[in-house]
């Protein structure tokens, strides 16, 4: 399988600029697997006061852009994350699409961010764990502040997860947590995960770039830099059964 982040730099600029801007970066990637975006990239993580504007149904511009990208690519594309609008409510919600642009997967952040944020003032949590099959096992999904929530990676792990798909706004302030959390939650899950996190700065929050992929054992095997960048790797998913197999970790839990 062959896992790639678009590390997008984010940047005050109309969504319809940014989303043409994506679709080239996205045509640049033809030979992979599954194409990571970050989290709230049309318009920003820290742009609150453009959440509503920026908010779109499932039937808005950004997702049958990329619908039509993933089915003439024939792959998979986690649309990191948009502002959804669903009535009066809004939500930080993750779509997976399949190869043929249908969405196969939403997930909708369960823990929304309050320090020095307005995520938790404007948007509605999620209720629902999301782990769905795909042609090199399941997927679990979460988005950026999850990462701090270990519980949520074992109720996915429980679903049956193999790997995590992580899109996040991470902030530069605390990229040693980032570095942290991105093995830790791989490891202790015997499980890979791969990350595509934001670059650049919005409304005055430097972003911490460095997506990463980390394999069951928790060794990073791809990390990009600080800047906007495309970080790509060939994954062999099946390490996954053969290190868990090995070293049962998971099946020695005493509390489940």
């Amino acid at each position: 399988m062959r896992v790639t982040s678009i590390q997008l730099e984010i940047k005050d600029r109309p969504k319809e600029e940014t989303l043409g801007h994506v679709l080239d970066l996205i045509d640049g990637v033809r030979s992979s697997d599954i194409i990571l975006l970050p989290e709230i990239w049309t318009c920003g993580y820290f742009s609150f006061d453009q959440y509503r504007a920026a908010s779109e149904p499932l039937d808005g511009i950004t997702i049958v852009a990329l619908q039509k990208e993933a089915s003439e690519l024939k792959c998979h594309i986690l649309m990191g994350s948009i502002v959804e609008r669903e009535g009066d409510d809004l939500y930080n919600t993750s779509l997976l699409l399949d190869p043929q642009g249908q969405i196969m997967a939403r997930y909708r952040k369960i823990h929304l961010f309050g320090y020095e944020s307005e995520e938790r003032k404007l948007l509605k949590p999620g209720k629902e764990i999301v782990v769905t099959e795909t042609p090199w096992g399941k997927a679990g999904l979460s988005t950026c502040y999850d990462l701090r929530f270990p519980e949520l990676y074992r109720r996915m792990i429980d679903q049956g997860a193999d790997f995590f798909l992580v899109p996040s706004a991470w902030p530069h302030s605390r990229i040693e947590a980032w570095a942290l959390f991105n093995r830790v939650r791989a490891h202790e899950n015997l499980a890979y995960l791969f990350s595509c996190n934001c670059a650049g700065t919005n409304r005055r929050f430097q972003f911490a770039g460095h997506s990463m992929f980390v394999d069951p054992l928790g060794a990073v095997i791809a990390e990009a830099g600080e800047g906007e960048c495309i970080v790509s790797a060939e994954v062999n998913m099946d390490l996954v059964d053969s290190v868990r197999n090995d070293f049962t970790a998971l099946d020695d839990r005493a509390f489940t």
